[in-house]
């Protein structure tokens, strides 16, 4: 039995949406280690609440979202910063545990490495953002490469160092949870922050364009960019739905839909929402943009296209019909299943600690 302190995201509590996938996948690998029989325990801000995970939890102030920064912008701690007195709690318990794994995207913690007694670790869950964050995960990278687990190659290959040695661990899903869908209504969806860097307007474009309704499903980031889509594409057929907690509700909505469309404007480290649509059978179509583009394999679980390419995603939901669900599905089982995540990872924290 190994024993893992898992330090949860500083930008909100674990379920509200504001950490992004980040908090699904926080939840999974805790669920999926506690099943192995390894001991678990969450460190995450105050309010979290899981149902069947051991959480501390830690009061202060959110940290301010990487997302949000420029590239030279210093580093941020706010007064009573929630991110600083969960690592300071992390260290007063190291003694109990065999690993720590971080996975805030934040200076602190990649700085903090070498000063704990027990082996730090990370899960790197951004693509390179700030200078300031580059330069503190560089270090590791030269050091422990081992130390640092990236979601995709395309992500590692956003950083100033060198990353060919640490492991790329891609994300699985409980797949039970997830319903397979053969017959899908006519529309599409999309998922994710409602931000600017997701690119939102592209697939609004896209629906515009074809006449196909587009449902909406994100934590609303930035009420003006949303207003601005709103404002730009008047007529096009577009319905949000807000920020859906309910698992169950977004599967059968995904399963539904004939693509899920991804546009982002950044790299994605991963993309937890495109394995959630393989495993409820739908398609995908990205942008050949960070991990969706590795993900999906070209006309079999979707399609690839150039990257802020209206016309090319046009043409590609115009062949989604000749994508077989049932691969999609099966893809999702072999490649993305908690299991073989949890086996990946387990792996990794033993090579970690013994």
């Amino acid at each position: 039995m190994m024993k893992i302190l898992l330090m949860s995201t500083p930008i909100g509590t674990l379920g509200s949406g504001a950490g992004g996938g980040i908090e699904f996948t926080i939840t999974n690998v805790a669920r999926d280690m506690q099943r192995r029989g390894h001991q678990v325990t969450v460190i995450a801000a105050a309010g979290s609440e899981v149902e069947g995970l051991r959480i501390e939890t830690v009061a202060g102030a959110g940290q301010i979202s990487v997302q949000t920064q420029t590239v030279n912008t210093p580093v941020i701690l706010p007064p009573n910063s929630v991110l600083a007195k969960m690592w300071q709690r992390a260290r007063e318990v190291q003694q109990d545990y065999d690993v720590i794994v971080n996975y805030a995207y934040d200076w602190l913690p990649f700085y903090l490495t070498y000063f704990f007694q027990t082996t730090v670790a990370h899960h790197v869950s951004m693509s390179f953002l700030t200078e300031a964050i580059d330069q503190a995960i560089a270090p590791i990278a030269t050091q422990n490469p081992e130390r640092l687990k990236f979601g995709s190659r395309a992500q590692a290959e956003t950083f100033s160092f060198d990353a060919s040695q640490c492991p790329v661990i891609y994300h699985g899903l409980p797949l039970e949870q997830y319903q397979f869908s053969a017959t899908p209504k006519n529309q599409f969806i999309w998922l994710g922050r409602i931000a600017p860097e997701k690119a939102l307007e592209d697939a609004v474009q896209v629906a515009q364009m074809t006449g196909i309704p587009l449902k909406i499903f994100g934590k609303l980031e930035d009420e003006q960019y949303w207003q601005n889509i709103q404002t730009n594409f008047p007529d096009a057929p577009i319905a949000y739905g807000g920020f859906l907690s309910d698992k169950g509700q977004l599967q059968r909505i995904i399963g539904e839909s004939k693509a899920l469309l991804m546009t982002p404007r950044w790299v994605e480290a991963f993309g937890n929402v495109v394995i959630e649509s393989l495993a409820c059978g739908t398609p995908v179509v990205t942008y050949d943009r960070g991990g969706p583009a590795e993900i999906i394999q070209g006309g079999q679980t979707g399609f690839v296209v150039e990257p802020d390419n209206i016309s090319a995603l046009v043409k590609a939901v115009g062949k989604i019909d000749q994508i077989e669900r049932s691969r999609c599905r099966q893809v999702a089982e072999t490649e993305f299943s908690l299991e073989v995540m949890g086996d990946r990872l387990e792996d990794w924290f033993k090579q970690l600690i013994f």
